[in-house]
């Protein structure tokens, strides 16, 4: 009988445990590539330009606050395709999404701050895990193309 009890209350602490084990690790910090520039044009410009690059690169963009200061994105899938669940389980898929804060600092000059998040992962029952964005879509090359269309080059 005394055996028994022992047992249940083993049973018992066991899940407790794990659950106190799994709390105790540190929060997971999310890392963006992040990128900033100051360009010489009107910030309802530099707006319009991150609004186009964005939403022809497949982004769906929103405004966070009013003024459209704060322009967010949902998860941009990087494959679109009828053979998407061949490409996720063999070979892996990616997807991101981006932050792009837009702040007049004059009446002819815009700071424009760009985070992008990349997140991939190479199989169907793998997670989601944070990784460098490629090359097409860093923060960097999206200031880069922005300028471009700005003309500011």
């Amino acid at each position: 009988m005394r055996l028994f009890h022992s047992i249940r209350r083993g049973l018992f602490l066991l899940p407790l445990t794990i659950l106190m084990l799994g709390c105790s690790a540190p929060p997971v910090q999310r890392g963006s590539d992040t990128a900033e520039a100051t360009l010489p044009v009107p910030a309802d410009k530099v707006r319009a330009a991150v609004i186009d690059l964005l939403t022809a690169n497949g982004y769906a963009v929103r405004e966070e606050d009013r003024d459209g200061r704060i322009l967010t994105t949902g998860y941009r899938e990087e494959t679109d395709s009828t053979w998407d669940w061949l490409l996720r389980t063999r070979f892996g898929v990616g997807r991101s999404l981006v932050v792009a804060t837009v702040t007049a600092e004059s009446e002819t000059a815009t700071r424009l701050t760009m985070h992008v998040t990349y997140e991939s992962k190479n199989r169907i029952f793998d997670s989601w895990s944070e990784s460098p964005p490629p090359l097409q879509h860093s923060a960097e090359n999206n200031i880069r193309l922005i300028q471009n269309s700005l003309g500011v080059l």
